[in-house]
């Protein structure tokens, strides 16, 4: 009787029940594939985008996920061969769940395994990848306009609190009611001018920690001012995920960024509160092995306010959250930046889709790491 061969040291072993749990835990879909692209293990994510159980992938031929099959093929074996160390390619991944056949645009990263002929497919989902680079962008550029903004601001603030002082002793040496009233302009301005820039600067203040938030009382106190001031023709509707949990976080600025979100929503839908027909919809779900930056994080909350409106204009949408930028006149511009700050220093972001009749602002904080 021939003895069965050892495996050879590296080897991925598909019984290894600690490597199985360990790849079931990463978001993107990973797959261990012989040199003909028979697999020998997927992991959960890979099972949860293609439709199909662990039992039903296992063993079967992994071109036949894929509609560009002979590219694939080739490339498979030419990293088992070790003409290449590792190798990627853009492919279409089939549905099978899918209607009418679509397919889903992934970029498939072919890497050798130590010492074994068999490959690892790591599967990304292109757009998945695209958000995670935006958030990054997103992130960098916050951190950069916030530092412009903080250093602008106590620019201003000194000279300020001069030109307020002049115009305070000036107003006290006039005795002419006409000539003060232009020291009480400029002492006003002044006045204005210290409180913008006092919002230019909360933001950097750090969160105060105060305590579990719930998610569900943040979004009632929000619809509770909103329908406060917009009492007719605006309908405020709540679709609730109630199995989420509470978690550490400051419970004033979380309302003040749904706030900021929902009042400026509630403000583009003007027309369609005439007519009567106006609506917000605030709705909570649970994002699991959710990147948030270059972090991963095993439950997050996702907080989707979406409105009936005209949506974002196209020349403001790179902009949108630029601090002074405003869609409306009279705006002050900072309602979204402030938003975006309170929730990146909940390690979270903030990202939005927009077209007439549906804009989605998308709201995502950790709930547990």
């Amino acid at each position: 009787m021939i003895a069965p061969r050892a495996p050879e040291p590296g080897a991925f072993r598909a019984d290894d029940a600690a490597g199985q749990s360990a790849l079931d835990l990463l978001a993107t879909m990973v797959a261990v594939v012989t040199p003909e692209g028979e697999c020998i293990f997927a992991n959960s994510s890979f099972e949860n985008v293609l439709g199909l159980s662990r039992r039903s992938m296992s063993r079967s031929s992994v071109f036949e996920w894929f509609a560009d099959a002979p590219l694939l093929r080739d490339t498979v074996a030419a990293v088992s061969r070790n003409a290449f160390a590792t190798s990627r390619l853009d492919a279409q991944l089939k549905r099978p769940g899918a209607s009418h056949g679509e397919t889903l645009p992934v970029r498939v990263i072919v890497n050798q395994i130590d010492a074994s002929r068999n490959v690892v497919f790591e599967v990304v989902e292109i757009e998945q990848q695209t958000r995670q680079e935006r958030e990054e962008r997103a992130l960098e550029q916050a951190q950069a306009t916030k530092e412009l903004i903080r250093n602008l601001a106590h620019e201003i603030k000194n000279p300020l609190g001069g030109i307020r002082g002049a115009a305070q002793l000036l107003e006290m040496e006039i005795e002419s009611r006409a000539l003060t009233e232009y020291t009480q302009v400029i002492i006003n301005e002044a006045d204005r001018l210290q409180s913008l820039v006092d919002r230019l600067l909360a933001p950097h203040r750090k969160p105060h920690i105060s305590g579990n938030v719930n998610i569900h009382e943040v979004c009632e106190r929000v619809r509770a001012l909103i329908d406060a001031e917009f009492p007719g023709g605006l309908a405020t509707e709540r679709d609730y995920d109630t199995s989420i949990p509470e978690f550490r976080g400051d419970r004033e600025q979380l309302i003040q960024a749904v706030l900021n979100i929902a009042h400026n929503a509630a403000e583009a839908l003007s027309e369609r509160i005439e007519i009567g027909d106006a609506k917000i919809a605030l709705r909570t779900r649970v994002a699991r092995q959710a990147t948030l930056g270059k972090h991963r994080y095993r439950l997050a909350l996702e907080l989707h306010i979406e409105d009936n409106g005209p949506g974002i204009p196209e020349t403001l949408r790179e902009r949108i959250f630029f601090p002074l930028v405003s869609g409306r006149e009279g705006g002050s511009g900072l309602g979204l930046t402030l938003a975006q700050t309170f929730i990146q220093q909940h390690h979270g972001t903030v990202e939005f889709e927009s077209e007439p009749g549906r804009t989605v602002f998308k709201i995502v904080i950790p709930l547990a790491s």
